[in-house]
């Protein structure tokens, strides 16, 4: 059975290697990828944000996190599903989860980066409501697709 709990210590580890998984299978970690992996807890949650983690028979197999940017404006990031649940609507499944964990922390705008090359992400995102958008400054070199979701 697939859950989907807020994220525990417990969850660092799974956090961190599913996550470099697809980035070192597309691109190459950067510095801003290695800070927030290695210490999540003071990357993410203790400024306001949060992570979701999807498991299967009590397995990580898939997590979203939330980065507070400003007051109601949250960051999509670190969407990773591992690649034995790809196909299983994990993706959907945690992306919903997240938009309502967005609307729960008093999100109004949802925002996210990705790459042309991760097709099957932003047909999820646009499935999820996303849009194009331009005009943020981004940390990563690989971003060359910015969305937002209005909520």
């Amino acid at each position: 059975m697939i859950e989907i709990t807020n994220y525990l210590p417990k969850h660092a580890q799974a956090f961190k290697e599913l996550n470099e998984a697809w980035i070192n299978q597309y691109f190459e970690m950067e510095d801003s990828d290695r800070h927030m992996l290695s210490d999540p807890q003071g990357y993410i949650l203790d400024k306001g944000g949060a992570i979701l983690i999807a498991t299967l028979n009590g397995n990580p197999i898939g997590t979203c996190a939330l980065i507070k940017m400003k007051d109601k404006t949250f960051e999509l990031a670190k969407m990773a599903v591992s690649p034995e649940a790809q196909g299983k609507k994990i993706g959907w499944k945690i992306g919903l989860a997240t938009i309502e964990k967005a609307k729960e922390l008093g999100a109004d705008t949802i925002y996210l980066e990705t790459n042309t090359v991760l097709k099957p992400a932003i047909n999820l995102y646009k499935k999820l409501g996303f849009k194009d958008v331009e005009g943020y400054c981004s940390p990563y070199a690989r971003c060359n697709v910015q969305m937002e979701l209005k909520l």
